[in-house]
């Protein structure tokens, strides 16, 4: 009967068998580093009386990585002991999952924080380093325990897809000389016999940094950054006010062309943000109008956008704003109903997951790279979107998000990414305006 060892491609044997205590490895997605970090641990704790603890990068992470864990065991054919799942109760979050094998080794798995991380004396794993939120932190509290000599010598495994530069597992990657370093990109893997196809893989992605970061192990600089500042510097207009007051807001809708708005909610700490498109017979979006609102009462938020969707400028028969995009998240919802209820299909309210994130903000980037948008040219609007950031998740997913500056919280690009996805959704037939003036001259 063969070992279960030899499942392994050699690349994982050649980590496997690498016996330094601190090892790092860059490895490409799709590879099995969580696979090859499993079969490490486990073979070491059937092995010897020890411990193991894996912090992943969340709990789905930590669970995934404990069930190649139990296959790794179970191939070895070697009965756990117990397996337990720490929960204070069954909807909280996962203190940790437990394997004890009958020798007294433990394998822990744990999603990566800095106040779980601490107090452990083990070897430890580092599952998707890169992607763990406060990194430093975390090896801060980890650290002093594996290294110091009165606990025992202890191994360290470090394991991650890159996800840019400005992260500790970069600065790990480039900056200890000391440790073990095993870097495989996608075409060693196939080379090794991994059966996925390269052009594939690319094509899918259909990403071109992406594609160097996650599968040929490129420390990308940029990747993160949704909007460079070339890109906006492209769409820029000069002659575009960067905020109007309430009164120009009112004037902004005298206009024959349809509009659609934003609006970014808040209450205190970030700013509410709103911004006005025009949609020009070329079908270039304009910015008409940007307006912005702090530590203004939610009630007062919502009589000025009644006030906005229901004036008609004067000579107009309809008010011109054909859709507005309304943040629903939180303290928006109540909010966004009030307005869906009185206007209709005209409001429609948005709340931010990850998945309306992805359908706000990818074609927030393609219209920039389109060039068919003109925004003012003014730093408070440049920093704004360009504190957008976009990242992949270790389970392969798109995450943008953004960081709490002095200015707000990319309140004005969130703004501006709801008009954009009220406009690009509006699939009525353009519609024309008929003044009253003209009508009596008539």
């Amino acid at each position: 009967m063969k070992s279960p060892i030899e499942l392994l491609l050699p690349y994982q044997r050649t980590w496997l068998d690498d016996p330094a205590r601190f090892k790092i490895g860059m490895w490409a997605r799709q590879t099995g580093k969580s696979t090859t970090t499993a079969v490490e641990a486990v073979r070491d704790a059937l092995t010897r009386q020890t411990t193991w603890v894996c912090l992943s990068s969340g709990e789905r992470q930590a669970l995934e990585w404990m069930q190649k864990a139990r296959q790794w065991t179970q191939a070895f054919e070697i009965a756990i002991r117990t397996y337990t799942e720490a929960r204070n109760h069954p909807s909280a979050l996962l203190r940790n999952a437990e394997i004890k094998y009958p020798n007294g080794s433990r394998i822990l798995a744990i999603p990566a924080n800095p106040n779980t991380a601490r107090g452990y004396s083990a070897n430890l794993i580092l599952d998707e380093f890169a992607y763990h939120e406060r990194p430093e932190e975390i090896w801060r509290a980890i650290y002093p325990s594996i290294s110091n000599p009165l606990k025992g010598e202890y191994r360290l495994r470090i394991t991650s897809t890159p996800n840019g530069k400005n992260n500790k597992f970069h600065e790990l990657w480039h900056g200890n000389p000391s440790y073990s370093k095993h870097r495989i990109d996608i075409h060693t893997a196939i080379a090794d016999g991994l059966p996925v196809k390269a052009k594939e893989l690319r094509k899918a992605l259909n990403d071109e940094e992406a594609w160097q970061q996650e599968f040929l192990c490129e420390f990308i600089d940029t990747t993160s950054t949704l909007l460079a500042y070339d890109l906006i510097a492209t769409c820029e207009d000069p002659q575009i006010p960067h905020h109007c007051t309430e009164d120009e807001l009112f004037d902004a809708l005298k206009t024959p062309q349809p509009l659609y708005l934003g609006y970014d909610v808040a209450r205190k700490r970030d700013l509410s943000a709103l911004w006005l498109l025009e949609k020009t017979p070329e079908d270039l979006l304009k910015t008409r109008a940007i307006h912005t609102l702090l530590d203004t009462p939610l009630h007062r938020q919502t009589h000025l956008l009644e006030r906005l969707l229901a004036h008609h400028p004067h000579g107009h028969a309809r008010n011109p704003i054909r859709s507005a995009h309304i943040d629903s998240t939180g303290i928006g919802t109540q909010l966004a109903e009030t307005l869906q209820a009185r206007f209709g299909p005209r409001v429609t309210p948005i709340q931010f997951t990850q998945k309306t994130k992805q359908q706000l903000f990818a074609p927030l980037a393609d219209i920039f790279q389109q060039r068919r948008i003109r925004i003012p040219a003014h730093k408070e609007i440049r920093e704004d979107l360009h504190s957008l950031q976009r990242s992949l998740t270790p389970g392969g997913d798109i995450r943008y998000h953004a960081p709490h500056l002095p200015g707000g919280h990319a309140d004005r690009a969130t703004a501006l990414a709801l008009a954009i996805h009220a406009a690009t959704g509006d699939t009525q037939a353009p519609f024309t305006y008929k003044t009253l003036l003209k009508s009596r001259n008539r």
